[in-house]
């Protein structure tokens, strides 16, 4: 027989062992299947991953798309192709709703993305989300908030995702000159957004790392099903010639199979499981199929590096298997597992991140992303290398107990490995989640904006320009909110300026100015400390830094309702006499500086440029008044915008990453649910006639389902706390690199654990039946 050359070699082994997969009968064909699944399972997740930048910018394109804010020249005369638009963006229990009003101002005026035409007066026009809402039980208080005839539905083109809600509302009550109304000849404007700073650039590769790092570890681990099998017909091809070499590339060949099986089966996954994203929403982020669109060059290095991994993971399987004529030694007592070798990854992720130790900072420079990702890569990659050992050093030890454990015991002591493989996807993603979590609670501080407001104080806020409540005066709007069903306080100031009339114009060259603002005492008390007040009397409140000279003294003329040049003239008025007080935050946390006066000591009817600052308290008790007092605001005019009043908000950037681990976190925890079951099932159906000798022998069904339990519950264990221990320093290290003080978050340690624990238990609960299946009789039937 002539001798091949290497590469031939090669493709004919691999090809025989290719055929074999499909000639191997029945239990060939099922065992590769599961295979193919797992992988599949895998591969569709990373499809999905490297989609991700797809899916990103196809949402900012749209969003950029129908944007109405214009960062150039303002816009000064109606034109046959211009438009007023205002914002009505709103909130409804947990969903954020963008709303605008438009009125055109010609006949060529705009059109949104995903409008066919604009809507008349009155009419509103929804996303098919809102629409839903709009007609469910669930929207029975949102609904007298838009009580307009619904004629149409938004495009997909005006929306950044099927779940989004939004609409247009048709108005032709918007006036130019009203405080929150533009005008714009088009939509569309490119993003403002300066990127993300060092910092979030680092969680954001670290998230990354977290969330794929697992699939990786379950691909690897999916490929060698089915190893005593293959075992054995290594052992077959022995004696009828073959040598340990071939016998190796013709093993190979067969995990190169159930690699590419997986790989089409990955990719019906996903062509299937993107037409559903229509229906997913999570933290109100949602995406159109079309969207999900892999990167080409990642897909292809997904579908290359697959295969190759596959064959690399069946070599160095076998790297430690004797593989004769007569059998295969694998279960012999041998040299026990080094660890000292196994430390290695750990030590040399620690190495890396060291000198990154105070490097990173929201305003310095970006990080070495590659030095960093290699180094949180070795770290978690760690818990795969010490696992096996840390499993087979502890149940080599294990002893006594009743049946079901020493038949559990012993189970592992005969093959670790393969226990430790099960749990190893389960461990890293444990481990990366810890190390998430406390990075997050290093970094959450500096992301978290102190408002300086007291909810105790007031609940809702609102500014409301006056020239924008179709007519309503403050009184008016103050009472409508306060006989709202659940309010249990109301108060409120006007504001506006004055002006000197006459007299020394500033370093500008402009008159100087003062705020005023106008309310009965109790009002005027929650902006300063007035002490004594009645009705007529005026106080002054100096904080330099928002004035820009002097306060105004005792008898200057001044014009109320004038606070800029150009403006409409505003009202003469003579300043008395003036007790200046200390300011004192009011309930939205703001300090006010200018004149403060009651009703009696300036008269305020007609008085141009005004606004009004209302403060709404409401009953706890009472079920939805905040959604009450929004449908009231929304009553007197679309323009009020009226909020609740936060001690603290998180920065937005930082809150869609926090949304984006949950989505990424619930996918994964998904992923190795599944593939811990088909790990699981293909395991027992290995041990098939090893079950059905034990229960010839009258082995009781709960012996071996607590035996199971026991087989799952010790490596799990073992894994768990190997990656709370890698978790915790892999953490400790990314505090110090973000300058952060080392804390650990014990309750998110512990629940981190506790629901990886509930995932295997769930997927050992859901293979019991199995297992009862495989207890039978004829188990014992073979070839």
């Amino acid at each position: 027989m002539s001798r091949r050359s290497g590469p031939v070699r090669w493709r004919d082994d691999l090809l025989l062992g290719a055929r074999m997969v499909f000639v191997g009968g029945r239990e060939g064909l099922l065992r590769t299947v599961l295979a193919a699944v797992g992988v599949g399972l895998g591969v569709s997740l990373l499809l999905v991953a490297v989609s991700i930048p797809n899916m990103l910018d196809d949402r900012s394109a749209r969003g950029e798309a129908r944007e109405d804010q214009s960062y150039g020249e303002e816009l000064t005369t109606a034109a046959a192709d211009t438009m007023l638009v205002a914002r009505f963006d709103t909130t409804y229990g947990a969903h954020s709703i963008r709303g605008r009003v438009l009125q055109p101002e010609g006949p060529d005026a705009p059109v949104p993305p995903g409008l066919h035409r604009l809507p008349r007066p009155g009419e509103i026009v929804v996303s098919p989300a809102l629409a839903d809402l709009l007609a469910s039980p669930e929207g029975a208080l949102l609904r007298p908030r838009l009580d307009h005839p619904v004629v149409g539905t938004i495009g997909d083109p005006g929306l950044t995702g099927p779940r989004e809600y939004a609409f247009y509302l048709g108005s032709d009550q918007l006036a130019p000159d009203q405080s929150p109304v533009a005008r714009i000849d088009h939509f569309g404007e490119p993003s403002t957004n300066d990127g993300l700073d060092p910092v979030l650039l680092l969680l954001v590769a670290i998230i990354l790392v977290v969330l794929l790092l697992p699939i990786a570890v379950f691909i690897g681990t999916t490929v060698r099903f089915g190893g005593e099998h293959r075992d054995r017909r290594l052992a077959a091809l022995r004696l009828v010639g073959a040598d340990r070499r071939m016998a190796t590339r013709i093993a190979a060949g067969e995990s190169l199979v159930s690699a590419l099986l997986g790989l089409a089966a990955g990719a019906l996954f996903f062509l299937a499981g993107r037409q559903l994203v229509t229906f997913v929403s999570l933290r109100e982020i949602s995406v159109f199929p079309s969207d999900v669109r892999p990167d080409p060059a990642l897909a292809v290095l997904i579908l290359l590096g697959v295969p190759v991994t596959a064959v690399a993971v069946a070599l160095l399987a076998l790297r430690r298997v004797v593989i004769e004529p007569l059998g295969v030694v694998r279960r012999a007592a041998g040299t026990r597992r080094r660890l000292w070798w196994r430390l290695i990854m750990p030590v040399v992720g620690a190495a890396l991140l060291l000198p990154l130790f105070g490097r990173v900072s929201q305003t310095g420079e970006p990080a070495n992303q590659a030095q960093i990702t290699v180094g949180v890569v070795l770290l978690l990659g760690g818990v795969t290398t010490v696992l096996p050992w840390l499993v087979e050093a502890v149940v080599g030890r294990l002893r006594g107990g009743g049946v079901s454990w020493q038949l559990a015991t012993r189970r592992l002591q005969l093959d670790s490995a393969a226990s430790a493989r099960m749990v190893n996807g389960v461990a890293v993603a444990v481990a990366g989640g810890i190390a998430l979590q406390m990075l997050f609670s290093g970094i959450s501080p500096d992301y978290q904006l102190r408002t300086g407001a007291d909810p105790d104080r007031a609940t809702m806020t609102a500014t409301i320009p006056l020239d924008s409540t179709n007519g309503a005066n403050p009184a008016t709007i103050a009472e409508r909110l306060h006989t709202t069903t659940g309010v249990r306080s109301v108060f409120h100031v006007e504001r506006t300026g004055i002006a000197l009339t006459e007299g020394p114009a500033g370093p500008d060259g402009e008159r100087q100015r003062w705020p005023l603002f106008v309310g009965d005492c109790a009002a005027l008390a929650e902006l300063a400390t007035v002490g004594t007040c009645a009705d007529g009397d005026t106080f002054a409140v100096d904080i330099p830094d928002q004035l820009s000279g002097p306060l105004p003294t005792p008898g200057q003329r001044v014009e109320v309702g004038s606070p800029y040049e150009g403006s409409t003239p505003g009202r003469p008025w003579t300043v008395p006499a003036l007790r200046v007080v200390s300011p004192r935050p009011s309930p939205d946390g703001a300090l006010h500086a200018g004149v403060l006066a009651t009703p009696g000591a300036v008269d305020m009817a007609a008085v141009p440029n005004q606004s009004m600052l209302v403060y709404v308290g409401l009953d706890p008790a009472a079920p939805d008044t905040v959604e009450r007092v929004r449908n009231t605001a929304a009553g007197i005019s679309p323009l009020i915008d009226i909020w609740p009043l936060r001690s603290s908000t998180e920065d937005t950037t930082f809150r869609d990453i926090r949304r984006g681990l949950f989505i990424g976190v619930v996918a994964v925890m998904l992923l190795l649910g599944a593939s811990l079951l088909v790990t699981t099932l293909e395991q027992l159906r290995e041990r098939r006639r090893l079950l059905a000798v034990l229960v010839a022998f009258g082995t009781r069904r709960s012996t071996m389902t607590w035996s199971v339990l026991f087989q799952t519950a010790v490596p799990v264990t073992l894994g768990l706390a190997l990656a709370a221990l890698l978790g915790t320093a892999l953490g400790a290290a990314l505090q110090r690199v973000v300058q952060g003080p080392v804390r650990v978050n014990w309750v998110n340690l512990a629940q981190l654990s506790g629901v990886a624990a509930g995932v295997v238990l769930l997927v050992t609960v859901l293979s019991l039946p199995a297992l009862w299946r495989l207890m039978r009789p004829d188990g014992l039937r073979t070839e």
